[in-house]
């Protein structure tokens, strides 16, 4: 993080690095994968079949609402009740390469 003068605010403010898991595109897939694009520039794949199983996760059975996965803040989201851990996205994923 690093201290920069902001001449509008007449003060310095903290500039904070982008959060590498943070989520920035993403793609959803038939098969229940999502392409994700992370604030590091890394392009990961995403399996969410698993999740499918679990009572929060049920509506993305629907393919047609799992195909409205968004980016909303720095995760994927498809409404305000359901979402996933930015950070749980990543360490779940495989590097597309």
């Amino acid at each position: 993080m690093d201290m920069v003068y902001n001449e509008q605010l007449n003060d310095y403010i903290c500039k904070a690095e982008p959060i590498e898991w943070a989520v920035i595109e993403v793609c959803a897939n038939k098969d229940y994968t999502l392409n994700i694009t992370f604030a590091s520039g890394e392009r990961r794949v995403f399996d969410a079949s698993s999740l499918l199983s679990k009572k929060v996760y049920e509506p993305l059975s629907r393919l047609d609402f799992f195909m409205k996965a968004h980016v909303g803040g720095d995760t994927v989201v498809w409404n305000d009740d359901i979402d996933i851990a930015p950070e749980f996205l990543y360490d779940n994923s495989i590097s597309l390469k």
